[in-house]
C-alpha cells in the first residue's frame, strides 16, 4: 500500500511530523485533544488498534508489558490492566524484573521498524533507562498503535543511535512485522541529556549516580557548568593562601590538571591564567528564511536532532531569522555543516556565520533583547 503521505529527499525529522500532523488536521483524522500538533495522534479508530494486541503472540506470552500514557494508547493500557488492577506493585530500580513487551506511541512510523516521536524524546529515554536497570533486553518486543496515514517511507539516514525502533505497527486495518534488524537503545546516552531533562525525571539522578559508580562516564550534554562550579572548589582548597583569588574561566583542560594530584598549584594558576587573558571566541551563526509559524521550542528540539546545540540563541522571529553563539569557531563551523540543506516546513533555511564573525554583525542584528540559553 503507497503512503498516503509522500517525503521529499533531504526531509528533516521535524518535516516529517509536520507533514504528518497538517495531513491529519486536514483530514479531520483525530479525536480530543486537537490540534494534534506537538502530540502524539490520538487517531481516529485507535480502539480498533488497540484490539489487534491481545492477538499477537508476544502479547499472550508476555508476563510484564510497559505501555506508554499517551492518549491514543488508552485503550491498549485498559486491555493490558484488565483482571490484573488489583494485583499490581510498583516496583522500584532494584526490582529484578523483565519486561517482555513495550507499548509506545508515534508521529510517524515506517515498516522497516522506524519511529519518529513528537520530538522530546521521552520513549527513547524511558527505553534508554530500562535498558540500564536490566529490565529489557534483545528479547523485548516494541509495538505501536497508528492511523495507516502514519505510515511513511521515513529515511533512514534521519535516525541515530538513541532513536527507537519497533517490532509491530497496529493499524485500524493492518499489523505489520516490521522484521528490524537495527539495534534498538543499549542504554542512557548522557551526553544527549540536560539538566532539564534530570529535572524533569528525576530517576535519572538515581541512574546517573549508579553509573558513574560503574565508571561510566556520565557526563550531561551542560556538565561544563558543572565542571566549572567543581574546579572552583578545588581551586579554593588548593589555594587556601589567597592565590588565584579572582574569578577565573576555565576549560576542560584545566579541570582535569586540577584532578591529577600531582600539579602544583603554580601549574593551575599558570593555566588558568593564560585562560583568563585570552580572548573570549564565541562565534555566532545566522539561520534566515524561517518558516512564519516556527516557534523557539521547535527549533531548539531541531537543534538538538543535528546536533547543533548552541550557548545561546538570539530569535527575531518576526524577520524570519535566529542567531546561535557557539563557543569557538569550530563548533560553529560544524553547526554550519550539519544544518545547511535544512528544510523546515517547506522553506530552505540558509545558514551562515554571522557577519559579525567578519566585524559587521549590525547588519544582520541590531539588539541583543531577545538572547536566551538553550537548554
Amino acid at each position: 500500500m503507497e503512503p498516503a503521505i509522500k517525503l521529499k529527499p533531504g526531509v528533516s525529522k521535524w518535516d516529517v511530523r509536520q507533514k504528518v500532523w497538517d495531513y491529519m488536521e486536514a483530514n479531520n483524522l483525530a479525536n480530543f485533544p486537537r490540534p494534534v500538533h506537538h502530540r502524539i495522534p490520538n487517531f481516529k479508530g485507535a480502539a480498533q488498534a488497540a484490539r489487534n494486541l491481545p492477538n499477537l503472540q508476544e502479547f499472550k506470552n508476555a508476563r510484564i508489558i510497559k505501555v506508554n500514557p499517551d492518549k491514543p494508547q488508552e485503550n491498549v493500557r485498559l486491555l493490558t490492566l484488565e483482571g490484573v488492577k488489583d494485583f499490581s506493585v510498583p516496583i522500584g530500580l532494584d526490582a529484578n524484573i523483565h519486561v517482555d513487551l513495550v507499548v509506545v506511541g508515534s508521529v510517524a512510523v515506517s515498516d522497516k521498524g522506524w519511529r519518529i516521536g513528537k520530538g522530546e524524546g521521552f520513549a527513547d529515554l524511558e527505553y534508554a533507562m530500562m535498558v540500564s536497570m536490566g529490565a529489557v533486553d534483545e528479547n523485548t518486543v516494541v509495538v505501536t498503535t497508528v492511523h495507516d496515514c502514519q505510515l511513511l517511507d521515513i529515511p533512514e539516514e534521519l535516525m541515530d543511535n538513541h532513536d527507537l525502533t519497533v517490532d509491530y505497527i497496529l493499524t485500524p486495518t493492518r499489523v505489520i512485522k516490521t522484521n528490524c534488524s537495527c539495534s534498538k537503545p543499549q542504554g542512557i546516552i548522557w551526553s544527549k541529556v540536560d539538566s532539564e531533562m534530570m529535572e524533569k525525571i528525576p530517576i535519572l539522578k538515581s541512574l546517573q549516580f549508579r553509573e558513574r559508580k560503574a565508571g561510566k562516564d556520565v557526563a550531561l550534554k551542560d556538565e561544563m557548568h558543572t565542571e566549572k562550579k567543581e574546579l572552583h572548589s578545588l581551586l579554593d582548597q588548593r589555594m587556601s593562601s589567597g592565590k588565584g583569588g579572582s574569578a577565573i574561566k576555565v576549560k576542560t583542560n584545566t579541570m582535569e590538571m586540577a584532578r591529577n594530584t600531582e600539579a602544583s598549584e603554580e601549574q593551575i594558576e599558570s593555566s588558568c591564567q593564560k585562560q583568563l587573558n585570552a580572548p573570549t571566541r564565541v562565534t555566532a551563526v545566522y539561520m534566515g528564511n524561517l518558516p512564519r509559524s516556527l516557534r523557539v521550542s521547535e527549533l531548539k528540539n531541531i537543534l538538538r536532532e543535528h546536533n547543533a546545540v548552541p550557548l545561546r540563541l538570539s530569535w527575531q522571529g518576526a524577520q524570519h531569522r535566529v542567531f546561535l553563539d557557539y563557543k569557538d569557531e569550530v563548533t560553529a563551523g560544524e553547526a554550519v555543516t550539519s544544518l545547511t540543506g535544512l528544510s523546515i516546513s517547506g522553506n530552505i533555511i540558509k545558514v551562515e556565520l554571522a557577519k559579525s564573525q567578519r566585524g559587521n554583525r549590525s547588519k544582520h542584528q541590531n539588539t541583543e533583547k531577545n538572547k536566551q540559553p538553550i537548554i
